[in-house]
């Protein structure tokens, strides 16, 4: 069933279309929380509200963009608005954790967990971009509309973001330093006879 299909379906009343909406879509939103928000409680509970704004927004959905980057746009503002409730209030220890739960069974390599780790460390609309990105494997595009910014500006913050988990990465031991000038080698210059 094609997005405007279903968006219409919801728009009637169908339980059915909302259930199919969400199951739809909430892998991506709940990826993208926990990414932005750095704790899954808070995560779950943000999907939870993401879910509930769309349906309460449905009607003003432009059935000529596509609905993810809508959805999408939706998720990030709500993210921002927690981490903003977040910072005024008093946080238990537990969110002090940088990386995100992780399934026990795949413990990722030391390189994984440094990129994790440098990517937290990014400002909030860097890793934004970076996360939907290389994460949610949006297009520049695609990232323009949720985050409502310009696809130069999309693009800009792309590439600082990667050489910040760059040198991240380089100070911490995890990828070769690049070498300096004095560090190359030049060739010998060919003498003529």
């Amino acid at each position: 069933m094609t997005d405007d299909a279903l968006v219409r379906r919801c728009l009637s009343g169908d339980p059915t279309a909302m259930r199919t909406l969400v199951e739809r879509f909430q892998a991506d939103v709940f990826a993208l929380s926990v990414r932005i928000l750095h704790h899954r409680q808070d995560a779950e509970d943000a999907t939870q509200e993401v879910f509930v704004r769309v349906f309460r927004s449905l009607h003003h959905w432009d059935a000529s963009r596509p609905l993810r980057p809508w959805i999408q746009t939706i998720a990030v503002n709500r993210c921002r608005t927690w981490l903003g409730k977040r910072s005024k209030q008093p946080q238990p220890v537990e969110h002090l954790n940088l990386i995100p739960d992780r399934p026990e069974s795949a413990p990722p390599s030391e390189l994984v967990q440094g990129i994790a780790a440098a990517v937290e460390e990014l400002r909030a609309d860097y890793r934004e971009v970076f996360v939907l990105f290389h994460e949610q494997g949006q297009s520049y595009e695609e990232i323009a509309m949720v985050l409502d910014r310009p696809v130069g500006t999309v693009k800009t913050w792309l590439h600082r973001a990667r050489n910040q988990v760059l040198e991240t990465l380089r100070q911490a031991g995890l990828v070769p330093q690049e070498p300096t000038t004095s560090d190359r080698q030049t060739p010998e210059p060919t003498r003529s006879r």
